[in-house]
């Protein structure tokens, strides 16, 4: 299984859309069996984000924020989405191989009329 992580300098990237990286956690019997670092070229393409996943293997997606429409193409496509997730992304993946790991809604406003196109910030 293979979970894909929203990432900027070690932690989970508060922004799903928006991030520039995305780390990739190759999961097997609760053990990383490897890991790599996606670059993300097409920030808020919901489309090209969630090809560039699929393509990938990813099957479980962890994020901090994701607005309204990049979660429901994401569910749309089969990814298991789990929202609401801060720091460290490495300890957030074996919170999930361990069973700890809950989604929390998201709070993000990016679908409010008004946002998008680069005129919202998340931390």
């Amino acid at each position: 299984m293979k979970i894909a992580i929203p990432y900027k300098d070690g932690k989970i990237n508060g922004h799903f859309g928006g991030s520039s990286e995305f780390i990739v956690f190759e999961i097997e019997n609760g053990k990383i069996l490897g890991k790599k670092i996606l670059v993300n070229e097409s920030q808020h393409n919901y489309a090209k984000l969630t090809q560039m996943l699929s393509n990938e293997g990813v099957e479980v997606i962890i994020a901090g924020s994701m607005g309204r429409p990049m979660a429901n193409s994401l569910a749309q496509s089969g990814f298991r989405v789990i929202t609401g997730v801060s720091g460290d992304a490495e300890k957030a993946a074996a919170e999930f191989m361990s069973g700890q790991l809950d989604s929390k809604p998201s709070g993000c406003s990016c679908s409010r009329p008004g946002y998008g196109l680069g005129r919202h910030y998340h931390p």
